[in-house]
């Protein structure tokens, strides 16, 4: 699909790198995790070639989602400040449920869902990446004892289950708010979607482009 003349950049080729890099990740990681959590879930492990393989390949994956979602949090750590907007829109979530926009106070380049979600994993993934750790038989088996290692399960597969829940939050809202994915997939979004979703974070660009506009020269 053809570019809008009037589209507005959301999110760079960089910033969309990163978020599928780390949605990648935590699928495999979803998948793999449920298939070691309960016996029923096992056929999972042949989407890795069998139980060793997904067992190894897991850790590993482990790390590359903290490494990736380090980066978005470099990236993104600014923008999801809270602030009063948010408690705002948190307000008026009844109407966001709804979604009657009218009625929902303009927001920045996030709203206070959005940053729920944000903050929400940059909690849940380090608790799921240094629990892993512990629990890492081939590297750390020998250095954490079996107390240790029990508490490092449970705190892992209740992280887990909580970002899963926050995951499928997160996809749901994305597909709810019409054309939210393509932001992620190409990188824009028209004005009257931001007007309608971000109005603050509309003016904030309008106001940077009239900064940054040449002074007309007077007849």
């Amino acid at each position: 699909m053809t570019r809008p003349n009037n589209a507005i950049t959301r999110y760079t080729a960089a910033n969309r790198v990163n978020h599928w890099i780390t949605a990648l990740c935590f699928v495999l990681l979803t998948l793999s995790g449920l298939a070691m959590f309960h016996p029923m879930l096992f056929f999972l492990s042949g989407l890795f070639g069998g139980g060793q393989w997904m067992r190894a390949a897991h850790p590993w994956i482990g790390i590359v989602l903290m490494a990736s979602y380090l980066g978005l949090i470099i990236q993104f750590w600014r923008e999801n400040l809270v602030n009063r907007d948010d408690v705002a829109w948190m307000k008026s979530i009844r109407y966001v449920a709804v979604n009657d926009e009218e009625h929902v106070p303009p927001v920045g380049r996030n709203n206070a869902g959005q940053k729920m979600v944000f903050w929400s994993m940059t909690l849940l993934v380090p608790a799921l990446f240094f629990s892993g750790l512990l629990i890492w038989e081939v590297y750390f088996g020998a250095a954490t004892s079996i107390p240790v290692q029990r508490v490092a399960v449970l705190v892992h597969s209740l992280a887990a289950i909580a970002a899963i829940l926050v995951w499928v939050v997160h996809v749901y809202a994305a597909i709810w708010i019409r054309h939210s994915v393509r932001a992620m997939t190409q990188g824009y979004v028209t004005p009257g979607w931001a007007w309608r979703h971000h109005r603050k974070w509309l003016w904030e660009l309008a106001s940077e482009q009239h900064d940054k506009a040449p002074p007309r020269k007077h007849p």
